[in-house]
């Protein structure tokens, strides 16, 4: 079973910055196989994609976060990152990391982020 463990999150004020780390272990297959990404879900909303990284380093982002979130992977360490620079009190959510397109279930228990205005 994979496990998906995030961290990193916290309180920050609106223009802040911080960085979110995920570690990735109990895969079947190496890890470069797999496109990695970053999903967020905000109070009372559904879960969105946030970004992705490719083992080739493609990345893509919605739009809402594009030139203000970097994602990253480091494939000896098995974990994905997500530098998050001048962050909007829309950016309050909790952050998980996860396979994409076909997420792994279970999902873990996410990072909390909440940005002051």
């Amino acid at each position: 079973q994979v496990q998906l463990v995030e961290s990193g999150g916290g309180l920050v004020q609106a223009g802040g910055s911080l960085k979110l780390s995920c570690a990735v272990s109990g895969f079947r297959f190496s890890f470069t196989n797999y496109v990695l990404g970053w999903y967020r879900q905000a109070p009372g909303k559904q879960r969105e994609f946030v970004a992705t990284v490719t083992n080739d380093d493609d990345t893509h982002y919605q739009a809402s976060v594009k030139g203000r979130f970097t994602i990253s992977r480091d494939n000896a360490k098995k974990m994905v990152f997500l530098q998050m620079d001048r962050l909007k009190p829309e950016d309050t959510a909790v952050y998980y990391c996860n396979r994409v397109p076909t997420p792994w279930e279970p999902w873990g228990q996410g990072t909390q982020v909440i940005v002051s205005s």
